[in-house]
């Protein structure tokens, strides 16, 4: 064997080099979880791999290029074996490890348990550079350098730092990936519902309105008088079921009718916002069944208005179990309808069981007799009502004594409205021995009823033999009192200064005397000292011309006020010039005072028709 055949080549060489870099590249390229085990077993003591000893056969001392030439070339081929063991043995045991796992969770872009730091990762590659640089400078200077092996971590090191977990160069913005990609704006929840609003509007060829666009992000919203009806109130009602801003709702006078009533009540299935609702004046009569139902279903309204819906006996079954079943109400408007004696005998019990409702309104219906009174002892026996309006109604002296018990027996109530009742002198006696043991009610209103004076002195009698009078105002509006009153109430006052009332005042208003005419009072003069006009005339034209001034004029009536008394002010004067200077050229001339006195006595002498009567025949 000659020496060219056991020496190697320059190309032999090379290409072992290449192959350990390319090696080394593909390490420094693998993910996170096989370089963590690669390192570990870089780090395993091993006996460092010695130069093979050359033949010197084979070899020339003299040439120390191709000694270092063939050591080098050995070491590099026994490292690459070596390094490819170790990959194959990493490769097998990296499953068993526990950090498995947590790489391939690192792998998929899981944040993992351990935070990489870019910045200490550049400061390792800047250290291991100068390592290596120092390496190198060590070998030109024959320092005895590291074995292969630590060359070739320090190589691995040196890749890696500027490369992430995965093996993405990190600072090359173009390449970086991840799972957080910033996704495609996704259009806000609409929470006024003004998309559902037009979408309803166009499927039902209804114009919509701008004034409830401009308003659906309110609190309150006021729909009063928009005609809506049935064709305009489905759109509405379509957007308010999902409309999560609007909790007060006035929709008075928008004559709903049935087609409305339905589409509001469908909207109170789903809307769970609003807690204030007017009903007012929309013809509901027909739905009340649904309306009433629905109410009492929804757990968020606290205060409803259905006043002037034409609700009658009929209706009165329905708002009976409403007013019955309800737990979540706490004020309700029944006024302006037509709820008569049998809804009376139908609301009174109810009111009486009614666990929740603080303010109930039933004024200007038509309550009276047995149904007023039953109204009166539901009232007597609710123990959460605090303001009753019973107002407009006709309990007059039926129900009068039921009232007198719902004063004694509650001990809640705080405010009682019975204004223009019928209620007499005789139902106001009784009214006020109630108040002789009531110690809750605030206000009480009593005005507008035929009491009279003696009706009102009982009131204030009673309140003065009440210590524990709590009253704040008493109302006897419309009711002319007397001095007995007045000088009783004064007492009532000095007991309970906080006190205050309002009454119809002490005398009967007489209607004021009708003005006389400046020219009836000078008519008058005339006629009574018989005296033709055109000598009264000569008395201020002194030069005869049938023509005076204004001023002329007003300083002879005012020399004819010192002479005779006639009963002219200086405002009669005035409007007198006024009347006869028909023209306004500041003169008044004998013409104008005699068309004046004839056009007065025309406008007072009137014609009268009479009634001719014709003898009756047979």
């Amino acid at each position: 064997m000659t020496k060219m055949d056991k020496e190697p080549s320059h190309d032999q060489s090379s290409i072992s080099d290449q192959q350990a870099k390319q090696h080394v590249r593909n390490i420094s390229t693998a993910p996170a979880h096989m370089i963590s085990d690669l390192g570990a077993l870089i780090e395993e003591e091993e006996p460092p791999v010695q130069p093979q000893e050359t033949n010197d056969r084979f070899v020339n001392k003299n040439s120390p290029h191709d000694t270092r030439l063939m050591n080098k070339t050995s070491v590099d081929n026994v490292n690459e074996k070596r390094l490819a063991n170790r990959e194959k043995s990493a490769h097998g045991s990296r499953k068993s490890s526990p950090n498995y796992h947590a790489a391939s969770a690192l792998s998929r872009g899981h944040s993992g348990n351990k935070t990489i730091s870019r910045s200490a990762d550049r400061k390792k590659s800047q250290a291991s550079r100068d390592e290596s640089a120092g390496f190198k400078q060590n070998a030109a200077h024959g320092v005895e350098s590291d074995s292969d092996d630590d060359m070739a971590v320090r190589r691995i090191q040196d890749n890696r730092s500027d490369l992430d977990i995965i093996g993405v160069d990190i600072s090359n913005e173009n390449d970086h990936d991840t799972d957080l990609e910033p996704e495609e704006a996704t259009p806000a929840y609409d929470h006024s519902g003004k998309t559902l609003y037009l979408d309803a509007c166009k499927k039902f060829g209804v114009v919509p309105i701008s004034y409830f666009l401009r308003h659906m992000n309110d609190n309150s919203l006021s729909m009063k008088h928009h005609g809506l009806a049935g064709e305009g109130m489905r759109p509405i009602a379509i957007s308010l079921v999902s409309n999560a801003t609007i909790t007060t709702l006035d929709l008075t006078d928008n004559w709903l009718g049935v087609d409305g009533g339905l589409a509001l009540c469908e909207m109170l299935k789903e809307n769970c916002f609003i807690t204030d609702l007017n009903l007012s004046d929309n013809n509901l009569n027909k739905c009340a069944a649904q309306l009433c139902e629905i109410i009492q279903k929804n757990d968020t309204l606290r205060k409803v208005n259905l006043s002037g819906n034409g609700f009658d006996d009929v209706s009165a079954i329905h708002l009976t179990n409403l007013i019955l079943t309800t737990t979540k109400l706490e004020s309700l408007n029944l006024s302006h309808n037509r709820l008569g004696e049998k809804a009376g005998l139908m609301l009174g019990p109810a009111i009486s069981e009614n666990l929740c409702l603080k303010e109930l309104d039933l004024s200007w219906n038509h309550l009276r007799r047995k149904g007023a009174i039953a109204v009166a002892a539901g009232v007597k026996s609710n123990v959460f009502m605090k303001k009753v309006n019973l107002s407009w109604n006709g309990f007059g002296q039926e129900a009068s004594s039921a009232l007198m018990d719902a004063l004694k027996a509650n001990n809640v109530l705080e405010e009682i409205d019975l204004t223009n009742n019928r209620l007499t002198t005789e139902g106001a006696v009784l009214i006020g021995k109630g108040l002789t043991i009531n110690e809750t009610l605030k206000v009480l209103k009593v005005g507008k009823n035929p009491m009279q004076s003696a009706g009102c002195w009982a009131i204030a009698a009673a309140i003065l033999k009440n210590p524990n009078c709590v009253l704040e105002t008493v109302d006897f509006t419309d009711i002319i009192v007397n001095k007995d009153f007045i000088a009783l109430w004064k007492q009532v006052e000095e007991q309970f200064p906080k006190l205050k009332t309002v009454h119809g005042g002490t005398e009967i208003p007489l209607k004021p005397k009708q003005r006389v005419h400046p020219l009836a009072k000078v008519t008058a003069f005339i006629n009574a000292r018989n005296i033709r006009l055109i000598d009264f005339f000569n008395k201020f034209d002194k030069d005869g011309s049938m023509n005076v001034s204004r001023e002329e004029f007003k300083q002879g009536i005012l020399q004819l006020i010192q002479e005779t008394g006639i009963n002219l002010s200086p405002e009669d004067i005035e409007l007198l010039i006024n009347e006869l200077d028909v023209n306004e050229d500041g003169a008044i001339n004998y013409s104008e005072l005699a068309v004046g006195q004839m056009d007065y006595e025309g406008k007072r002498k009137r014609v009268i028709p009479y009634t001719t009567l014709r003898p009756m025949t047979s």
